[in-house]
């Protein structure tokens, strides 16, 4: 199943599909190492649920929602959070 980024939950997995939109943000976004093929897992959000933090590549990453809503995201089977406890 696809879904954008901004609609998984804490410890859901996935593989990206593609980078949507254009311009500054989507070179940002393929900067930081969201390309497709790249394994991603949401770790958390912030307490009023704008920012969400992301595990990519083994490096923890925040993204806004409107941010994350241009990432479509093939969902994995569910396994083992890489995502620590401490976060």
């Amino acid at each position: 199943m696809t879904k954008e980024l901004h609609l998984l939950q804490p410890g859901e997995k996935g593989i990206v599909v593609s980078v949507n939109g254009g311009g500054s943000v989507k070179r940002r976004i393929v900067d930081m190492g969201m390309v497709g093929g790249t394994a991603i897992e949401v770790c958390k959000f912030a307490p009023l649920g704008d920012p969400m933090e992301i595990k990519v590549k083994g490096c923890n990453l925040s993204l806004r929602k409107r941010e994350a809503a241009f990432i479509c995201v093939e969902l994995e089977n569910e396994g083992a959070s890489r995502c620590t406890k401490n976060d």
